[in-house]
């Protein structure tokens, strides 16, 4: 193991798209600072670093880790403990890691289901005999392994202890260069870190302060998707009937989706002080429901209210996109030992 002295960077992918890999070049010209400060020392989606390399790292070799995607697995969760030890520094970068994001939306069903759906049902699939991975399978050269599939998907730090938080889906790149400024003057200048804990690359306000639409008094008769209606360019998109989590969601990343007639996804995750964001946006949506008068009966008028709630696609998927594993909820079932992740 040769050391040349400079900071050792470390990125890993877990349960996610790979989309996090892909930002961190984002950040153009930049990553030639970052490769003239940082000797990296682990980055398998870019080089060929092997599981060995890590093993053999000791205890704090690794001063910065971006770790991307969720706890889907054994792998993922043996992967998140590996690279805690060997890291000063261990970043949840994206939400995948912030907070379980898309993966996390499978805790909305069961490992059997997820695997009656991928391996059985698929119309894409050609498995007469219903044949499901297996953790271990024995051929001729010897057994084959494969990672024990979790019934619960977990964010970062429901399994390991995170230092820092850097959302998005992925993160923006001048969000990514700014991080790493501070994180490279701390290193090579001796410059003050956040408070372990923060979250960075964020604002502590709503999406909606940086989105430049119009905002009026919101009433809400009805909700549309976005290929069902052609939205007024300069109004609010929520105020036009069109789910927009902008109001539940931290900003940083300069409104870019309401900016082009997409409603905000909320992957930026909660406002500060916030616990559950799905929650926030459902109780923001139940206030600005337009229906009824004065003196209308109430089962005339609960009809209403329910007539408008299904004009919103898949609630759940709707309002917790990004943020299933850290929501209150966490899945829709807890298995009946309590633990809910290794059945």
């Amino acid at each position: 193991m040769n050391d040349n002295g400079k900071p050792k960077l470390a990125m890993y992918w877990c349960a996610s798209c790979g989309g996090c890999e892909i930002s961190v070049l984002n950040i153009h010209e930049h990553i030639l600072d970052v490769d003239a400060v940082f000797d990296i020392v682990f980055f398998p989606c870019i080089a060929d670093f092997k599981l060995q390399d890590v093993q053999g790292y000791p205890d704090g070799y690794i001063d910065v880790c971006l770790f991307n995607g969720a706890i889907r697995n054994s792998e993922n969760e043996e992967m998140a403990h590996l690279l805690r030890k060997k890291s000063k520094i261990l970043v949840a970068y994206g939400s995948c890691s912030y907070e379980g994001c898309i993966p996390a939306l499978s805790n909305l069903t069961s490992k059997e289901a997820t695997f009656q759906t991928v391996y059985i049902d698929n119309p894409t699939i050609d498995n007469p005999d219903g044949i499901l991975p297996q953790t271990m399978t024995k051929v001729p050269e010897g057994e084959l392994e494969l990672p024990f599939f979790y019934n619960t998907v977990k964010s970062l730090d429901q399994v390991v202890e995170v230092d820092y938080y850097l959302p998005g889906c992925p993160p923006e790149p001048p969000q990514i260069w700014a991080v790493l400024e501070v994180v490279i003057a701390a290193l090579t200048q001796g410059a003050p870190l956040p408070p372990k804990g923060s979250i960075v690359g964020a604002k502590d306000v709503a999406v909606c302060e940086e989105c430049p639409r119009e905002k009026h008094e919101k009433t809400i008769a009805r909700f549309y998707r976005p290929y069902e209606i052609n939205p007024d360019p300069d109004l609010c998109l929520l105020e036009q009937g069109i789910i927009c989590m902008g109001i539940a969601t931290r900003g940083g990343c300069g409104a870019l989706c309401p900016q082009v007639g997409m409603g905000c996804r909320g992957c930026y995750g909660p406002l500060p002080g916030v616990e559950d964001q799905g929650a926030k946006m459902l109780s923001a949506i139940a206030s600005v429901i337009d229906v009824g008068d004065v003196g209308d009966d109430e089962k005339l008028l609960e009809q209403k209210i329910e007539e408008v709630i299904a004009t919103i696609p898949d609630p759940a998927g709707t309002f917790y996109r990004f943020s299933m594993a850290h929501s209150i909820l966490q899945r829709t079932r807890i298995s009946e030992n309590g633990k809910g992740d290794s059945e």
